[in-house]
C-alpha cells in the first residue's frame, strides 16, 4: 500500500458495514456524466437489490440520468444516511463505482427482477409497467467505504458480494 494511501485494508467489519448499507438502502444518489459534456450530474433514485445482492433500480427514460447512462454507463452510487444525532460525517456511507445495464423488457431476466423489485418496493406497482420505466442493474467494480472519522476503506466487488 502506498504511504500516502489513507485507506485501510478491507476487513470483516468494513465488509459487514458495506453489505448492511447496500441491503438496507431505499435510495441512492446516482452520479452520471452528462451527455456531450465532461460535467457530472447527480440525482436521487430508488434502490433495491437483485437475488445476488447487487444494486438495481427502476428509472424513467424521461429522466436525464437515464439518457446519461445510455450514453455512458459508467456511474457511481452513494448510499448511507446521516443519523438523527451527531455530526453527519460520522455516519457510514458507501460509494459504489459501477456500470449500469438497462434490462430489456423482453429478456428472461426482466420478469424475475421485476418481481423482486416489486417485493422490495411495492409502491412502484403504480408505475413499474409504464412504457418509459426501465429496470437497471448496476455491476459494481469497487467501492469506497467511509465508516466515520478515520475509518476509510477501499473495497473490491468481492468484498461487498453477498
Amino acid at each position: 500500500m502506498p504511504e500516502n494511501d489513507l485507506f485501510q485494508p478491507a476487513d470483516d467489519t468494513a465488509r459487514r458495514i458495506a453489505r448492511d448499507l447496500i441491503d438496507t438502502a431505499a435510495y441512492a444518489a446516482l452520479a452520471v456524466v452528462r451527455p456531450g459534456t465532461a460535467l457530472p450530474s447527480v440525482s436521487r433514485i430508488a434502490l433495491a437489490t437483485d437475488d445476488a445482492g447487487g444494486p438495481v433500480s427502476l428509472i424513467s427514460g424521461l429522466a436525464p440520468h437515464t439518457q446519461a447512462l445510455e450514453t455512458t454507463p459508467d456511474c457511481a452510487l452513494l448510499i448511507g444516511e446521516p443519523g438523527n444525532r451527531g455530526d453527519p460525517l460520522t455516519h457510514p456511507r458507501l460509494t459504489l463505482h459501477a456500470r449500469a445495464a438497462l434490462v430489456p423488457r423482453d429478456s428472461t431476466d426482466h420478469a424475475t427482477l421485476r418481481a423482486r423489485y416489486l417485493d422490495q418496493r411495492p409502491k412502484s406497482k403504480l408505475y413499474i409497467d409504464f412504457p418509459d420505466f426501465r429496470l437497471v442493474r448496476f455491476t459494481v467494480s469497487d467501492a469506497l467505504l467511509n465508516g466515520g472519522f478515520g475509518k476509510a476503506y477501499r473495497l473490491s466487488a468481492r468484498d461487498i458480494a453477498r
